[in-house]
């Protein structure tokens, strides 16, 4: 049998869709990336918003025409969209040939197997389980990879179905993380980028207490291993500890993604977020303090029910005070199942919309300064690759994650610059939020 596999949603997703792909093959079928030529297709779905569910969706009904066409044989849905509907997706997909839910991924050759015995599995195993820990076939890059350290989240944000989906906090065993981060380095891997819904909570429930500090070291002693990334940190759970780690070790970015959601106290309670403004703001100028040219990312929700135009504009000064380098900006959605979405006083779509694109164009305009500064300094990039419509090559720097932030645009002569190494480019301009360079032994007659 031949199986493709279309991931969608974040990173955990994508991991656990790489788990899926390595325990097909090890049941000895042949698997591929998309549908094209299979037998079988898995789409493995996210389910956080109604957006993410409507793209599935998408992607699902193209791979039922193809179905009806003869171009495939059978389809399987996975994933967060499959466990958060498990009640209706039978009848919402009844062209589905089977279904997976968030717990048992390594179970995915038998949910193949089944379907194409003519069965309509239906696999939902329990979403409080021990993380799983089975191997994986990276296919984000040959140079980067995602590092999960735990499952599930124990914050019950009012706006958030994630607990209900993925089930309570679990970190992995420090030694399983240690031992896939070897393998990913001696496969070639030269960034990991550690992720989880809270990685500032990790070994919590397994040590009692919160190892993260302790972990990072370590994964930085692998060899190898030139950059450690880090997605998401509560800002509520960063200790001192935690910042001397991240300012002392050199293969750790200056990049912290910290979600904050909003700045208002009264906000926040609303959200059932932890903590007050002015404690965001106190860590936020430790950080700046502590850890000279961090970036800083963060997300943050707009049109939250309640929301009063004061506290949008206290939401718009902080992040004109601030200039945080990196944010993503999103107006409420009222999902279901959260109890933001049966709160009163919800606020109206034209009014949402307003301030979403009001504070969006306040964040691009940080951005544009953010790389206005940049230009004259000489940086770190990553090599992703060549772009023949530009005639650049294009890579990222430690303050670009990838899928979510910019790429640096820069000159190179070909063949002498390889995808999946590091290069000293000195940037001579921006365009469009992102920056242009040279490399840097181009200008100076010396590889730096």
């Amino acid at each position: 049998m031949k199986v493709g596999f279309i991931s969608l949603g974040c990173a955990k997703n994508q991991v656990n869709c790489e788990q899926m792909i390595w325990q097909t093959y090890e049941a000895g079928h042949e698997v591929a990336l998309g549908p094209d030529g299979c037998d079988t297709v898995v789409v493995n779905t996210c389910g956080f918003l109604q957006e993410a569910r409507d793209e599935a969706l998408e992607e699902i009904n193209k791979l039922v025409a193809m179905k009806k066409a003869g171009q495939l044989e059978r389809i399987i849905v996975s994933g967060c969209m499959a466990q958060w509907w498990k009640d209706r997706m039978a009848d919402l997909c009844p062209e589905v040939d089977g279904f997976l839910g968030v717990s048992g991924y390594e179970d995915i050759p038998q949910v193949l197997e089944q379907a194409a015995a003519g069965e309509r599995p239906f696999h939902y195993g329990d979403i409080d389980a021990p993380v799983p820990e089975t191997d994986r076939v990276v296919c984000t890059s040959d140079y980067w990879a995602w590092l999960r350290i735990a499952e599930g989240c124990d914050n019950r944000c009012a706006y958030c179905v994630i607990p209900f989906i993925r089930g309570r906090f679990r970190s992995r065993p420090e030694e399983k993380i240690l031992e896939e981060a070897e393998n990913l380095a001696q496969a070639g891997m030269k960034e990991l980028i550690v992720v989880a819904q809270d990685i500032t909570r990790y070994g919590l429930d397994l040590y009692g207490e919160r190892t993260l500090a302790k972990l990072l070291p370590k994964l930085c002693a692998i060899p190898g291993i030139q950059w450690v990334r880090l997605h998401y940190l509560y800002p509520d759970e960063i200790t001192d500890e935690l910042i001397d780690v991240i300012a002392r070790e050199p293969k750790i970015v200056k990049y912290l993604d910290i979600p904050i959601q909003h700045i208002s106290d009264r906000m926040l309670k609303a959200m059932h977020r932890r903590g007050t403004g002015e404690e965001i703001r106190s860590l936020f100028r430790k950080l700046r303090e502590k850890i000279p040219g961090v970036v800083l990312r963060t997300s943050l929700i707009t049109g939250f029910p309640g929301e009063t135009e004061e506290e949008f504009e206290e939401l718009c000064e902080f992040l004109l005070e601030y200039k945080l380098e990196r944010a993503g900006v999103f107006a409420f959605s009222p999902e279901e199942g959260s109890v933001a979405a049966k709160m009163p006083d919800q606020v109206d779509e034209d009014v949402k919309r307003r301030r979403l694109e009001l504070l969006t164009d306040l964040q691009m305009r940080i951005v544009d300064q953010y790389c206005e500064s940049k230009v004259g300094q000489v940086i770190p990039v990553l090599c992703e690759g060549y772009d023949d419509e530009t005639e650049l090559f294009y890579g990222r720097s430690d303050a670009d994650s990838p899928g979510i932030d910019g790429v640096v645009h820069f000159e190179g002569e070909e063949g002498g610059v390889r995808p999946g190494d590091f290069y000293q480019v000195k940037v001579t301009g921006t365009y469009d939020g992102e920056l242009i360079g040279v490399l840097y032994e181009n200008e100076e007659g010396s590889k730096q």
